[in-house]
């Protein structure tokens, strides 16, 4: 639905996943878009590798010992349930976000057959109002443990889009603190930040405010919440899991700054819950008389970025046609 008056309603979607079951995952964010409809909302955000969830087990079963079978067989569980855009995973929840004309930024872990469909990427996705996906923003660098399941990604998601009045971009968890990518959002016109994390508030308190307060934009974070309870008996060495798991292993800590860099939604902590904000258009028009980093208050014949958006691969073909050669490059 076409909204002209300078208001968007944000969905946060506070859960927690399936924990590592792709299909059951799915079905609870088919559930949320459901719920989210009721409400009205515009965009609905989920958080960081939400589908099939966060890999946990590495900072809970000595995830650095090299060969073990059990790190082995926990990642082939996780990749056998990490999500494949090109092979339609995501289809029935595009197909339900255009039904309710709803925009959504989804965190899954993906396994691509641009690069092989082996190896894993914590990529945030960005689905329009009609249900097509627009950009997969694949994270830059893992952070930590979860450099021993994740693979690092490329630019190539570095893109803001559309949506009524905002211009929407988004980037995962530590990410956030990254001062060059950021700076590559706000420079194509980011007023709507979105920032997905695992959890919990001592992430989301801090940096939220202070993106806000850098871009004079609207920082929507969202958080997933994961419990003792909420790992399934059906999961790959369950008993070791749980026996070194804190009862609570993330919050949640979802949370809206405004342009001034003050609170909208403070970090919300412990339930699950979809949390409904009202931005308007107009606070982005006010906080930037005064700054704007890309626009009256920056200096591009002094400082300047440059971005590599191209889609990283490992491979390019040049075939022999009717004219000559044609070079084709897997992947972009």
């Amino acid at each position: 639905m076409e909204n002209n008056d300078g208001k968007l309603i944000v969905g946060l979607a506070q859960l927690a996943p399936v924990w590592l079951d792709k299909e059951a995952t799915l079905e609870k964010i088919i559930e949320a878009i459901y719920k989210a409809g009721q409400k009205g909302i515009d965009l609905l955000v989920f958080g960081e590798g939400f589908v099939p969830g966060y890999p946990l087990w590495t900072g809970l079963t000595d995830a650095t010992v090299f060969d073990s079978p059990m790190q082995k067989e926990l990642h082939a569980h996780y990749a056998a349930n990490a999500v494949d855009i090109e092979n339609g995973d995501l289809d029935p929840v595009c197909s339900l976000l255009k039904k309710y004309e709803m925009a959504s930024y989804l965190g899954v872990i993906e396994r691509p057959s641009d690069r092989g469909g082996h190896s894993l990427y914590a990529s945030l996705v960005f689905i329009d109002n009609s249900g097509k996906v627009q950009s997969v923003h694949r994270k830059l660098r893992p952070t930590y443990d979860e450099r021993l399941t994740w693979s690092p990604g490329d630019g190539h998601g570095l893109q803001v889009h559309a949506l009524k009045q905002f211009t929407v971009g988004g980037l995962n968890c530590w990410e956030n603190w990254m001062p060059l990518v950021r700076s590559s959002l706000y420079a194509q016109g980011e007023n709507l930040h979105i920032a997905v994390w695992p959890g919990s508030d001592h992430n989301t308190r801090d940096i939220t405010r202070f993106m806000a307060r850098e871009s004079r934009s609207f920082v929507v974070s969202v958080s997933s919440l994961m419990r003792k309870e909420d790992f399934p008996e059906t999961t790959p060495y369950f008993k070791e899991i749980l026996e070194k798991a804190p009862d609570i292993l993330t919050n949640g800590g979802s949370c809206v700054a405004g342009p001034d860099g003050e609170w909208i939604l403070e970090p919300q902590v412990g339930q699950e819950e979809i949390y409904r904000v009202e931005l308007n258009f107009k606070h982005v028009l006010e906080e930037r008389q005064n700054f704007d980093p890309s626009g009256h208050y920056s200096r591009p014949d002094v400082t300047r970025l440059i971005v590599n958006r191209e889609r990283q691969s490992v491979i390019r073909f040049e075939e022999s046609g009717e004219y000559g050669i044609e070079e084709k490059t897997k992947g972009i």
